[in-house]
């Protein structure tokens, strides 16, 4: 993604690292000439994406893409907050626009881009900036965008006393103050804390029920699974066993997604500390990554390694994948599945933009579409619109919905009565556009193999 520095070109060099990034690769000034200067993208210490600002061609296929930029006619497109922004930096100090804050980090410019330009990166690093230099800690935006990243910490208070949290959470009074005081919108129903967490379970349980050294894999549950829905990280240890794999549960925190999609890439890079030492470990155990979120896979897998230097990021990067892809990978699933009794149920199936990213989109349709009385229909290719927190916030919400609405003609249209997909907060989009129960594939998995 970066640009590549040959160290050993000139030993007594000192290229300026970064945090994430390649050191900058050093000019020779007898070749460039007397009059030329040398342009410094970022100062010392920041990331030089200047080579793949410099692929960028202006097709506006990432544009064209774009959720939001569908939606919304005063958002520039990924285009402009990423390589045309670059290149102003070049020749000018300019602050980061303010529209950085209306990209929701779907990442589908990604996949997009014909000439694979990092964009997401790009705009990553842009909204750090903005945050960091032109976002005052005191305005009501930065307060509730800190609180809304930070949502393991909630969770952890809020998993204590369950019960009135979800009361106090989702009654309207509260909701109400909550728009008017941090911007969260009054609009969605709050997702409901878990009587008892995954990890809470897996303590209870004794932890690991198979042991097998030459089948091991670490499970990074991430937060949702752990405080909100347990039952999908409960499905992904029993499928996992079925199989003969032994499941470790390292210490882990947040994978930093929502962080990134905020700008708060100071909080991710202590959160990607702790993950990538812990998750380290278990690969010298023989282990395996694997997480049942596909926005988890996705930061673990890309978004560290892009923007973080931390020693054994890489070895966690090419160690990680999403738990139905590696089943697929590693185990007959189909033939495991050809006996399969699942009552005749049918699935209508959203494929998150975070799995479109890896190319797992199409996964759980391919999947299930040969399995005995089960009829899974893939709802298209939209976005659901949610985003993560982006859905969240009283001034996205509207744009939020407005973007999912293809995504919920197509739910409402479709012949399951049950909605299917990886990710969590897509699937808080799916039920509040349509009511929709939603399930995640390891859950209809565990349903096939162990019921």
């Amino acid at each position: 993604m970066t640009n590549e520095t040959n160290e050993n070109d000139d030993p007594t060099a000192q290229p300026r690292a970064t945090d994430g990034g390649s050191a900058v690769e050093p000019v020779d000034d007898a070749s460039a000439g007397e009059n030329s200067e040398i342009v410094e993208v970022f100062p010392e210490g920041d990331l030089d994406l200047r080579a793949g600002a410099d692929d960028c061609y202006k097709c506006t296929t990432c544009d064209i893409s774009c959720p939001v930029a569908e939606v919304d006619e005063e958002f520039p497109g990924p285009k402009f907050q990423g390589p045309e922004q670059w290149r102003l930096k070049r020749k000018e100090d300019i602050d980061i626009g303010d529209s950085i804050t209306s990209c929701s980090n779907c990442m589908r410019c990604d996949s997009a881009c014909p000439s694979d330009v990092p964009l997401s990166q790009m705009h990553n690093e842009a909204r750090g900036e903005y945050v960091d230099e032109q976002m005052s800690v005191l305005s009501r935006e930065y307060i509730r965008n800190r609180i809304l990243s930070n949502y393991r910490t909630s969770a952890r208070f809020a998993s204590k006393v369950p019960r009135f949290a979800n009361f106090m959470m989702n009654f309207g009074p509260v909701r109400w103050v909550m728009e008017k005081t941090l911007g969260v919108t009054k609009e969605r129903e709050f997702p409901e804390f878990a009587e008892q967490t995954f990890r809470e379970w897996w303590h209870d349980r004794g932890g690991a029920q198979v042991q097998n050294a030459d089948k091991r894999v670490a499970y990074f549950h991430g937060c949702y699974s752990n405080y909100n829905t347990p039952e999908v990280a409960k499905a992904m240890v029993r499928v996992f066993e079925y199989f003969d794999y032994e499941v470790l549960v390292p210490p882990q925190q947040c994978s930093g997604t929502p962080m990134f999609a905020n700008g708060m890439l100071t909080d991710a890079r202590r959160h990607a500390v702790t993950n990538v030492t812990e998750l380290a470990a278990t690969i010298d155990d023989g282990a395996d990554i694997i997480a049942s979120c596909t926005s988890c896979s996705l930061s673990l897998r890309q978004e560290y390694p892009e923007l973080f230097d931390i020693d054994r990021i890489e070895d966690v990067a090419g160690n990680t994948f999403e738990a139905l892809e590696y089943l697929r990978i590693h185990e007959d699933l189909e033939e495991a599945l050809s006996d399969a009794e699942l009552d005749g149920q049918s699935f209508a199936y959203h494929g998150p933009c975070h799995a479109r990213n890896q190319g797992l989109h199409r996964q759980a349709v391919e999947l299930f579409r040969d399995v005995d009385d089960v009829h899974v229909e893939d709802v298209g290719d939209s976005c659901s619109g949610i985003s993560g927190t982006y859905g969240w916030k009283a001034e996205k919400y509207k744009t939020s919905m407005k973007i999912g609405e293809e995504m919920f003609d197509h739910l409402e249209r479709a012949e399951g009565d049950t909605g299917m997909t990886e990710c969590p907060t897509c699937a808080m989009q799916m039920e509040h556009g349509t009511g929709y129960e939603i399930r995640h594939p390891l859950q209809l998995i565990e349903d096939a193999l162990l019921a």
